[in-house]
């Protein structure tokens, strides 16, 4: 398995962990707060034109920056716990835009 599809299965989980707390409306709108910041940051990382292997390369240095701009912009309690969550959610969602990108 390559590193491309070891990192979208990765995103995948991400996504439904995110799913997985809407359960609990505060939290669930508190992580879709960070992964909307997350989001945005990440156009910032990679562009609007990018491959998904532009897109994993650029989550192997993610937790960096993407630490830095939840602590930031959108920090809550515990927040450093989900922020794996947060990224694989955000990357997961980022992957559509992807000019190779296949459902």
């Amino acid at each position: 398995m390559s590193e491309e599809e070891l990192v979208r299965q990765e995103w995948a989980e991400g996504e439904k962990q995110l799913e997985a707390a809407r359960g609990d409306r505060r939290r669930y709108e508190t992580l879709l707060g960070q992964v909307g910041i997350v989001t945005e940051e990440l156009r910032k990382e990679v562009g609007q034109t990018y491959t998904l292997a532009e897109l994993a390369r650029a989550y192997r240095d993610a937790e960096r920056w993407g630490r830095e701009v939840v602590e930031e912009r959108a920090p809550s309690p515990g927040w450093p716990r989900d922020l794996a969550l947060v990224l694989a959610a955000a990357f997961h969602a980022y992957q559509r835009g992807a000019s190779d990108y296949l459902a």
